[in-house]
């Protein structure tokens, strides 16, 4: 391909401004708020996993208390019937009398049976509701570092792309100056190497950054300025400045 030297020059302002834009591109990937939001959101999921189980526990513990005193509810009512019984004076019979105070007590041990597993159902009720207000205040103290950091990262992406944004204009309108053919073939390898165009400097590929070979070197020295040289390690455009060393 032939170009005119001046075009072949505009490539280099061209590939240095897509640097520019690459450059900015991957700080803002790589920014570090990233990888702290990632793992706040790591951290939140599993406050948030180990929220609804305690959540779930502390319903169910709910329930069992409530049946627990449920379960003592009609026990009682026995008790203070039985109790009435024994207190009125309406048994006569010393046996029966005997066998009903044996019945007072063995009712009221068992309610103190039920009050225990009520009360253990009760600590353990405090406990779970403890736990699942610990953790809804983590999860709102990682959720509100998260939303910091997200307006972090969000602020820093948006100077980035500004500046990317207005580093792309003045691309465009480099590009726009430059003949079809070879913009095309600059867009081509910039596609596939990342890098349409290098510098030869010094005998040195800029873009691969090895050594031309002296052969090499030869047939780019005696090429017609307006000849489109290729790099033969990388493929990349090749552009002569008065530092080639031709």
């Amino acid at each position: 391909m032939l170009a005119d030297p001046a075009d072949q020059q505009r490539l280099l302002t061209l590939a240095e401004l897509d640097s520019e834009i690459g450059r900015l591109q991957h700080t803002a990937k790589k920014l570090p708020h990233h990888a702290r939001i990632a793992e706040l959101m790591k951290n939140r999921q599993a406050i948030t996993d180990d929220l609804v189980a305690v959540t779930t526990r502390v319903g169910d513990l709910e329930l069992s208390v409530r049946r627990a005193e449920s379960d003592l509810t009609p026990v009682r009512t026995r008790l203070d019937r039985e109790s009435r019984r024994v207190e009125d004076g309406s048994i006569t019979d010393p046996k029966v009398l005997r066998e009903l105070m044996e019945e007072v007590e063995r009712i009221k041990r068992r309610i103190t049976e039920l009050e225990d597993a009520e009360l253990d159902l009760l600590g353990q009720l405090e406990e779970a509701t403890a736990e699942r207000d610990e953790l809804a205040s983590r999860k709102k103290e990682v959720e509100e570092t998260m939303r910091a950091e997200v307006a972090v990262r969000d602020a820093e992406v948006g100077k980035l792309s500004a500046e990317a944004k207005a580093i792309t204009s003045s691309r465009t309108s480099e590009a726009g100056r430059l003949p079809a053919a070879l913009l095309a073939l600059y867009e081509k390898i910039r596609a596939h190497s990342g890098l349409g165009a290098a510098r030869l400097y010094r005998g040195r590929c800029s873009g691969c950054q090895l050594e031309i070979t002296v052969s090499d070197l030869d047939t780019y020295r005696k090429a017609p300025e307006n000849e489109v040289l290729r790099c033969v390690e990388c493929d990349r455009i090749l552009v002569r400045t008065a530092d080639s060393g031709l």
